[in-house]
């Protein structure tokens, strides 16, 4: 800032400080611009510039000296300028001397130490993922976002043992603290915006066999708090080998007042998630996994709550790590929700399950709906593959099975119809009848609670003879079991829809329909459609114990049988409930999408800015 005095120019302070140096002397000639000196006020430096051309003349305040605002610093006389030519010389600051861009000293070493966690950095350990068939943390979550669209949180982070090891060691063999997460997009070429967000995480097991360090518990923490600030969901690939030993710089003792299981068992029900594990997954890795929404792994899996180390350590005797919690084990009692090949197959799958929490997709297609007429033999005695009307029903491959291995008389699914997403939930005829036991109880129920708990409008295909009986299936809890379907289904807050394909008996038929045929937005039968109290044979059976007994043979008692079989079928078939209207309609197979896609997008638009349910069932 300049003021004149004639041809003298005088050069104020614009804020108080202290002139650091002056870079000319008393005489010299100057040009406008020019750095003359520096003026430190709270702790930086600021430029001296020069407001005209001229000469030097007085130093107003010595290079010491304190100034406030507006005081005269030099004075400049103008009028020397055309005969005293200043030098040609850089009138830039001193620090522009400094190189710039990649080249300054402190980002090249911000570059270099990021460099160091990738996996460039590292081929002895990427080579030993090589050897196991597997792939790095790093590529799993590249294949899993979309290019360039992670940003990356704590990846400077080193484990908790600098007691121990160098920091260059730690930078070399820790990165991360093995821990790569971050914000990113999945599924972008298919849903814009927020629906696209994404937290992404992944155990590194190239460093300490992926194990829970204390810097990585505080960023699974901060990730945690950030998906339920931002309402998005989360992807976790969870390999490795639970809570790590020799971490020295965690100032407590046993690292249970840590909060990641508290903030990852409380995202339940407020976000999706989805855990991805390929390899050994152990302990509080495999707590981790086990808080998921779904669970997606590799057919070289191996879960378990405890290691090899722990259940020697428990004196439970001595077992290979690959003896503990195989996939053959795991799918069939219900941990995983969706058995693959390989890494490149659970990314893909993981992409496709988080499509329907995603939102509605357009460009979608469907079977030739006739076909659906010919799904459910005309003999009803005849068992079917009830999968067949599934696929036929929703939109061409879109349907996403989950539980397949386990509970395998109720089958529960992922699905499209005209590009919405719907959750299905179908008996299955071909185990025992359809009839409800205790674990397809527990599948259909807490499907049902991830349904409601994302907004996704669930759709059942009904056909039960009821719940399973006799004193083998009792003995498994069922009474406890079967009534969690009651529970859940009378609370579901999302739309149901119910179509009884063939039997609809009892308190298994009431279950599926969430208690009642009047509790869905709509209760629609197909012609093959039948209703009762208890199944048709039973009833006869029990109803008309005397009548067969004195019927006078077993062959005048099985005549007599079949014609009360076709005479309580007579009244309790679709077509005749629905003169009681006690179902909606008995429609036309074909005609089955019309009424779902009419019913849908009907439906009110789903608030998810708040939780809906306080969590999803882990089981």
């Amino acid at each position: 800032m300049g003021m004149s005095q004639g041809s003298l120019i005088e050069v104020t302070a614009e804020m108080q400080g202290t002139v650091v140096m002056w870079e000319v002397s008393i005489g010299d000639a100057v040009r406008a611009g020019q750095v003359l000196g520096l003026l430190e006020s709270m702790k930086l430096h600021h430029d001296i510039a020069a407001t005209t051309a001229g000469v030097v003349t007085e130093f107003a305040v010595a290079a010491g000296g304190t100034a406030r605002p507006g005081d005269v610093l030099l004075r400049i006389d103008s009028s020397a300028a055309g005969s005293h030519p200043a030098p040609e010389h850089d009138d830039a600051p001193a620090a522009s001397a400094v190189p710039t861009g990649l080249a300054r000293p402190d980002l090249a070493e911000v570059v270099e130490r990021h460099r160091l966690g990738t996996d460039v950095a590292r081929p002895d350990a990427v080579a030993r993922r090589r050897s196991r068939g597997h792939r790095t943390a790093r590529e799993n979550v590249e294949d899993l976002i979309d290019p360039g669209s992670l940003v990356e949180y704590g990846p400077l982070v080193v484990a908790a043992q600098r007691k121990r090891r160098d920091l260059a060691d730690l930078v070399a063999n820790t990165p991360a603290d093995g821990l790569v997460g971050g914000v990113a997009t999945v599924n972008g070429e298919h849903f814009a915006g927020r629906d696209a967000q994404c937290i992404v995480m992944s155990y590194d097991y190239t460093v300490l066999a992926g194990t829970q360090g204390h810097q990585n518990h505080r960023k699974k923490d901060r990730l945690f708090e950030l998906a339920d600030r931002l309402r998005v969901p989360v992807v976790f690939f969870t390999e490795g080998g639970g809570g790590r030993p020799g971490d020295t710089d965690t100032g407590g003792v046993t690292g249970l007042d840590c909060l990641a299981f508290l903030w990852w068992g409380q995202l339940s029900g407020t976000v999706p998630t989805v855990g991805i594990n390929a390899g050994y997954c152990f302990a509080g890795n495999a707590a981790i996994l086990g808080c998921c929404d779904v669970v997606i792994a590799t057919r070289d899996s191996n879960i378990g709550m405890g290691g090899p180390a722990m259940i020697e350590g428990g004196g439970l005797g001595v077992y290979e790590p690959t003896e503990i919690g195989p996939t053959s084990v795991q799918a069939a009692n219900g941990v995983i929700d969706i058995l693959v090949e390989d890494e490149a197959e659970a990314v893909a799958v993981a992409k496709r399950y988080l499509s329907y929490f995603q939102g509605s997709i357009d460009g979608w297609g469907c079977a030739d709906q006739e076909h659906l007429r010919d799904v459910v033999p005309v003999d009803r005695l005849r068992a079917y593959d009830v999968r067949r009307a599934i696929e036929g029903l929703f939109d061409t491959d879109s349907v996403l099975e989950l539980r397949r291995d386990f509970g395998v008389g109720m089958i529960t699914a992922l699905a499209r119809i005209e590009g919405m997403p719907v959750g299905v939930i179908a008996n299955n005829p071909a185990h025992l009848a359809g009839a409800i036991d205790s674990d397809g109880a527990d599948k259909a129920a807490r499907f049902m609670q991830l349904c409601d708990a994302h907004g996704i409008p669930i759709i059942t295909l009904v056909d039960t003879p009821g719940m399973m009986v006799g004193p083998d299936v009792e003995q498994t809890a069922l009474v406890r079991h079967c009534s969690r379907l009651f529970v859940t289904g009378a609370n579901v807050s999302v739309p149901m829809i119910s179509v009884v394909l063939r039997k609809s008996y009892g308190l298994g038929a009431q279950a599926m329909m969430g208690g009642s045929t009047k509790a869905p937005l709509a209760c629609l039968a197909w012609p093959t459609g039948e209703f009762g109290g208890m199944g048709l044979e039973g009833y006869v059976r029990l109803g008309y114990r005397k009548e067969l007994e004195a019927a006078g043979s077993p062959e005048a008692s099985e005549q007599l049988f079949r014609e009360l079989v076709d005479r309580l079928y007579e009244h309790g078939k679709a077509l005749s409930i629905a003169t009681w209207f006690e179902i909606d309609d008995v429609i036309d197979p074909a005609d089955t999408r019309r009424w779902l896609s009419t019913l849908l997008r009907s439906a009110p638009p789903v608030d998810r800015s708040q939780p809906r349910r306080p969590q999803v069932d882990t089981w």
